[in-house]
């Protein structure tokens, strides 16, 4: 599968599409469609689009919504401020993300019946195990 890559001093300003696997280092605004393939902002990127593709990794700056039919990604130096749509959806520690997520597309309700949205202030907290049962009961062994 062939690959694009637009550079760091490269800026484009209107509509990008293409039907190959994009990764974009420079300045992109407008609106971005990669139907098939995947997109990866790069660390040096600054996004200012909507934007859809079959997947979407976040590594840079992306202003506007992301909507993935597979999934989006948002790594630890990535920064995302506007909404998500896609079936899975996958942040790193210390990633940056504000706006709402929505995970109730076709492929999510087959993995997750009870998917939904999930807003920005949710994520702050981390999942935790339920609690355990303390019935305060001692069996003695003789």
């Amino acid at each position: 599968m062939e690959r694009m890559m637009i550079g760091k001093s490269t800026v484009i300003k209107g509509e990008l599409t293409g039907e190959e696997d994009l990764t974009i280092e420079g300045t992109v605004e407008g609106r971005i469609e990669l139907r098939n393939n995947t997109l990866t902002v790069g660390q040096h990127a600054t996004i200012k689009a909507e934007t859809s593709a079959k997947a979407i990794l976040v590594i840079g700056t992306v202003t506007g919504n992301l909507t993935a039919t597979d999934r989006i990604e948002i790594r630890e130096t990535g920064k995302v401020e506007g909404d998500i749509t896609a079936p899975k959806v996958a942040m790193a520690d210390g990633a940056h993300f504000r706006g709402k997520i929505d995970m109730s597309a076709a492929k999510a309700e087959k993995t997750a019946p009870a998917a939904g949205q999930v807003h920005a202030t949710e994520l702050g907290s981390r999942p935790q195990s339920a609690p355990v049962a303390q019935t305060g009961a001692r069996t003695n062994v003789a």
